[in-house]
């Protein structure tokens, strides 16, 4: 069986809202499944480029890329083909849009708390990443500001 590499780009896109820090997850309805925005990268496109605009799509807003969280590997067969996968995740602040104006490839989008986030992802890996969001945005917050 061939095997095909496919690389991906998405984000973490996160808020603040309340006090607390919400993220934003897509969602399909049959079967039911969370995960994080992220897609194939286009002609000439790079990493970050890719990132920013599938999370736009995906979700329907606006995004600034903050910086990069890591990366992820999978294995999955599709079209009588034998795929790995590496996707890159970036950390990416809110800063307009709306929810509502998400693409048709997922059914819903919803902002969760870290904690239901965490919850209703899907695939261990992305959990991963929202934990190394969450980590990022802490120390971030306790670093003191510079002089």
């Amino acid at each position: 069986m061939k095997t095909v590499r496919d690389v991906s780009a998405g984000g973490v896109i996160y808020r603040h809202r309340d006090g607390r820090l919400e993220v934003a997850l897509v969602g399909k309805l049959s079967p039911c499944r969370w995960g994080l925005p992220k897609g194939g990268l286009q002609r000439g496109e790079t990493l970050e480029q890719a990132a920013v605009r599938e999370v736009t799509e995906e979700t329907g807003l606006q995004a600034r890329l903050v910086c990069p969280l890591g990366e992820i590997e999978y294995w999955f067969r599709w079209a009588g083909r034998r795929h790995f996968k590496r996707v890159h995740f970036y950390l990416m602040a809110a800063i307009g849009g709306d929810v509502s104006q998400h693409d048709h490839e997922y059914d819903l989008v919803e902002w969760f708390s870290l904690e239901d986030a965490r919850r209703q992802l899907s695939y261990p890996s992305e959990v991963g990443i929202v934990d190394r969001a969450a980590a990022t945005l802490e120390r971030d917050r306790d670093r003191p500001a510079s002089a």
